[in-house]
């Protein structure tokens, strides 16, 4: 049964740094905890550059060189002794390099510090910056206050970032406002969040758009953000801007804007952007785009695969699950098992509900019922339904019951529907009947027609016309077939082909039947009613096998008929087994063609009972004869039971001569 079980890089406008965490996107890779960009170290207006502030380019030097310079790392600043060089051949290269920087960064501070402390505003900024960065605030504060107190706008920014961390969201925001005015990006976005989150948004988007205009990405994004709440459709616009200068949560906004549009074209070439820069639910529905047009073009499966494969590499579970299904598809079911299990565990329900049916159908109940467990705990009421058609299908009936039960009050509609299935098998017809109408309304197919099949029971044809209506209107077969027998009954015959062919389309294999009859009644649409009895014959349909056997001969092509045939009179249809006995004899195999006259006659069909009353006298067997005449007689129809008479009192008179 089916189950129901990060961004990229900043534009290059966009001198100044960002602030800190909070004020940024949650997918920004920038987004860690009191990490910041490189900041601007201009005041409000430009000021000479101070020597001794960091060298213009890296010069490199060999291992030995630099060793014979500077010593070891972690030397303190003293002497090394002789023969401490380090041997370049000896030397791991990552502590190399982290030994440089973390002597180039001590010499830069040093630098800064020296400046800062001679009265440098510059250069108190930037080393409030660099103390910022590293996390130590208390010493950086008095550094930005300095600067910022005669116009670096810069530290007063990064002024607002340190406030902010300390707690003080008022004077952080002072500070954001001075830096903003003065043409601070970073601190207009910064700014707008912060009046955004009071509540203020018509200052915040001011802000925000400030920040945006001046090629602030993060600030795009949360002008759209904004906007998007507000069902603002210039959302669009700004998500765009944010996107096209490398951020991966603004792609995917756009992305799911567009797809909501209808536009999924245009949504798939935003969601690989975002994909592409390991966006996990980007990747994620870019798979499903794929899978969906692969449906006319296969080759695209392979692309799903590998972006479903990177969503869930990335923590996104529902990728791990869906990777599962197109694996299970396409024949791999022991990686899709493994996938299922990964996301299962990371708390997907659904994939919990997959592998519960996957072990339910190797007969594995106990590991299924744990599944389903699993996923009903993962807040799934699929779960509670899957354990209830456990139940039932291994004979715990009462339990099946609790389990329906249970995900019928949490709102599952086919557990509404089985519930009331169970309830009406019991005679409960009063208690069955508001489940199966909680069913319908909740939009169960299933529901509507049983709600159906329920009013038709009690003579009420008018409700259950109108249940039968509801549910074909769904696509249910058997419901349009009812609606098609009624109209039929009615002398409505194009009203009844109408439904009919729904019902046939909805994959009613009496449907198929009746339209075919239909059709071949009429007499001018012989190779659709052909079709028709064909589709039915294949889906099981003995009457429409007999149909097409009979067809068949009719044509002489015996062996499909002979064929059709004994798949119905394998099935138990009486009349195929009379007409295979015909077949047969015809063929010089009357031997055989006895034993399917017996099995037809033993099955009430009168003119095989007629047959072999005529088969016996032929051997000389009156008694027999006068046997299967009676049969023929109780059997019918009434032409067979007046010859079969006829024949008796033949008998009867020969056997008294």
């Amino acid at each position: 049964m089916r189950l129901i079980g990060k961004s990229g890089a900043k534009s290059g406008a966009a001198v100044e740094a960002d602030t800190d965490a909070w004020a940024e996107s949650a997918e920004s890779p920038e987004s860690r905890p009191g990490a910041l960009p490189a900041q601007r170290t201009s005041g409000l207006s430009e000021r000479p550059a101070v020597g001794g502030s960091g060298p213009d380019s890296l010069v490199h030097v060999s291992t030995r060189q630099f060793s014979a310079a500077v010593g070891p790392y972690g030397a303190g600043g003293e002497e090394a002794p002789a023969g401490a060089a380090l041997d370049p051949a000896g030397l791991d290269p990552t502590s190399f390099e982290t030994a440089l920087a973390a002597r180039e960064s001590a010499a830069l501070e040093a630098r800064h510090r020296q400046a800062a402390d001679g009265g440098d505003p510059d250069a108190a900024g930037r080393l409030g910056t660099l103390l910022l960065r590293r996390g130590d605030l208390e010493d950086a504060e008095p550094y930005l206050r300095a600067a910022a107190a005669v116009g670096v706008r810069a530290a007063a920014n990064n002024l607002g970032v340190l406030l902010h961390q300390q707690g003080h969201r008022a004077e952080a925001g002072q500070w954001w406002r001075h830096a903003a005015v003065a043409g601070s990006a970073p601190a207009a976005h910064a700014l707008g969040l912060q009046l955004r989150d009071q509540g203020e948004e018509e200052a915040a988007e001011y802000w925000l758009h400030y920040a945006a205009d001046h090629g602030h990405p993060l600030g795009a994004y949360a002008l759209g953000d904004l906007m998007e709440h507000r069902r603002d459709v210039r959302a669009e616009r700004w998500f765009k801007v944010s996107a096209d200068a490398g951020h991966r949560e603004a792609a995917y906004r756009l992305a799911r804007m567009r797809e909501a549009a209808g536009d999924k074209e245009t949504a798939e070439a935003w969601y690989r952007t975002a994909a592409a820069r390991s966006h996990a639910r980007a990747a994620l529905r870019l798979g499903v785009l794929l899978e969906e047009r692969a449906r006319t073009d296969r080759s695209l499966l392979e692309e799903a695969a590998r972006w479903y494969r990177q969503s869930a590499q990335n923590g996104e579970p529902r990728a791990a699950c869906a990777l599962g299904f197109l694996l299970r598809d396409s024949g791999d079911v022991a990686a899709a098992a493994e996938w299922w299990q990964e996301a299962a565990e990371a708390g997907d329900g659904n994939a919990a509900n997959a592998l519960g049916a996957l072990h339910a159908s190797r007969g594995e109940a106990k590991a299924a019922e744990h599944w389903y467990r699993t996923a009903l705990d993962a807040g799934d009421q699929n779960g509670a339904f899957n354990l209830g058609l456990l139940c039932a299908g291994t004979g715990r009936d009462q339990q099946a019951e609790q389990w329906y039960r249970r995900a019928a009050y949490a709102g599952h509609r086919e557990a509404c529907n089985a519930l009331a299935v169970v309830l009406l098998q019991r005679g409960d017809e009063s208690g069955a009947e508001p489940w199966f109408s909680k069913a319908a309304e909740a939009g169960s197919v299933d529901g509507a027609f049983n709600l159906g099949v329920l009013h038709a029971g009690r003579g009420e044809s008018r409700q259950a016309q109108e249940w039968y209506a509801r549910a074909a209107a769904e696509g249910h077969g058997e419901a349009a077939l009812q609606l098609a027998v009624a109209q039929e009954q009615r002398g409505n015959l194009s009203g009844a082909l109408e439904r009919y062919r729904q019902a046939a389309a909805g994959g009613s294999a009496e449907g198929a039947f009746r339209l075919a009859s239909v059709l071949d009644r009429r007499g001018d649409a012989d190779a659709e009613a052909e079709h028709w009895y064909a589709l039915a014959a294949d889906a099981g349909h003995r009457r429409a096998q007999v149909r097409m056997g009979v067809r068949a001969a009719e044509r002489g092509a015996l062996e499909i008929a002979e064929s059709w045939y004994r798949r119905a009179a394998g099935a138990g249809s009486r009349s195929a087994a009379f007409n295979l006995g015909l077949l047969l004899a015809r063929q010089d195999c009357e031997a055989e063609a006895m034993l399917w006259y017996t099995r037809a006659a033993d099955a009430g069909h009168g003119r095989a009972a007629l047959r072999l009353a005529l088969l016996a006298l032929r051997r000389g067997e009156p008694v027999q004869a006068e046997n299967w005449c009676r049969r023929a007689i109780d059997y019918g129809p009434a032409e067979v039971a007046e010859r079969a008479g006829r024949l008796l009192g033949a008998l009867h008179a020969e056997l008294s001569a």
